[in-house]
């Protein structure tokens, strides 16, 4: 088993703790977070055990979990990192790229291992599918959500958005070529709705909708390709798939075939695949145990982690090149 050690014991520190906690790949050593009154009431609830000293706890585990504000992710990271202790990170992985840089930088010296927590590459909807989007020409993404205090310190692109922009770049095999974004603050001082279009080199367009203000949740992405329509349903997990493929000469009475402009007939046909019940955080943190364990290359590493936090940057950026309310 892998000794842990979690640094932030918030609403999602807390999570983590408790899934380590069940995990028989981690033995959780115990946690620490800035904010002594509440360190000590999660200590006193839960008895996990609180360290009052970042450096002790670091020293005392193999695999430190990030799970702090991003504005303490790189500096929290650089000090395990040195340390030579893995490294599970929540998203985004840094405040700005350079950090993220520097992180990569200090995971070749000291030959470490790393993940970021985007955890919706472990969403099972996404999971039974992605197998099946191949080359995807556009994208259209809708991540929605009723409005939380809670994140309101960075953009909605930060907060939401990225986990699209990393669910898309881990299907979508060619550079960003040109982005294009808008973004709408309405409660906070950041962009509470945002907007982006990124156009890949091949030609794929990803269409990206995110808001922290609406009435209800939403989180679908719909992958169109040739002969192909595959929608994502990351919140409700369900999925559908619709194919094409050339029409039988004599199709059956109940066979749904189109025929285009040139005469082309093409047969409809549905797929429904199975969509498993899984815990996602538990399983990206036991996927990281695997990578550390495996000696290969975690499902999210830093890099792209990184490249996730590059494109995310580049559509805040847009913003000022175009009317921000």
């Amino acid at each position: 088993m892998l000794r842990v050690g979690v640094l932030g014991a918030g609403h999602l520190g807390k999570i983590h703790l408790r899934l380590l906690n069940e995990s028989k790949k981690y033995e959780l050593i115990g946690f620490y977070d800035a904010d002594v009154v509440n360190a000590k009431k999660v200590e006193a609830e839960s008895g996990y055990t609180y360290f009052d000293n970042i450096n002790t706890l670091i020293a005392s585990v193999d695999v430190v979990d990030i799970v702090t504000p991003t504005l303490s992710h790189f500096e929290c990271a650089k000090k395990a990192i040195e340390n030579g202790k893995h490294i599970f990170i929540e998203k985004p992985i840094t405040n700005t790229y350079e950090e993220a840089e520097e992180l990569l930088n200090l995971e070749r010296k000291y030959r470490i291992k790393g993940q970021v927590g985007h955890v919706e590459r472990f969403n099972p909807a996404f999971s039974a599918v992605k197998h099946q989007i191949e080359n995807p020409m556009f994208i259209e993404t809708h991540r929605l959500a009723e409005f939380n205090p809670r994140g309101t310190d960075v953009p909605v692109v930060l907060d939401l958005m990225i986990h699209d922009i990393d669910a898309i770049l881990s299907v979508v095999k060619a550079e960003v070529k040109q982005i294009n974004a808008s973004g709408v603050s309405v409660i906070s001082k950041s962009p509470d709705i945002a907007n982006a279009r990124i156009e890949f080199e091949n030609g794929c367009v990803a269409n990206l909708t995110a808001s922290r203000i609406s009435l209800k949740n939403m989180r679908k992405s719909r992958f169109f390709q040739k002969d192909a329509y595959i929608s994502i349903d990351f919140l409700d997990k369900k999925v559908e798939v619709v194919k094409m493929k050339d029409a039988p000469e004599n199709p059956g009475d109940f066979d749904l075939v189109l025929q285009n402009a040139e005469g082309e007939k093409k047969q409809i046909y549905f797929e429904n695949p199975d969509v498993g019940v899984n815990n996602a955080i538990l399983d990206e943190l036991e996927s990281f145990a695997e990578a550390i364990e495996k000696d290969i290359t975690p499902l999210v590493s830093l890099s792209q982690g990184a490249k996730a936090l590059k494109v995310a940057l580049q559509i805040i950026a847009s913003f000022k090149k175009e009317r921000t309310f």
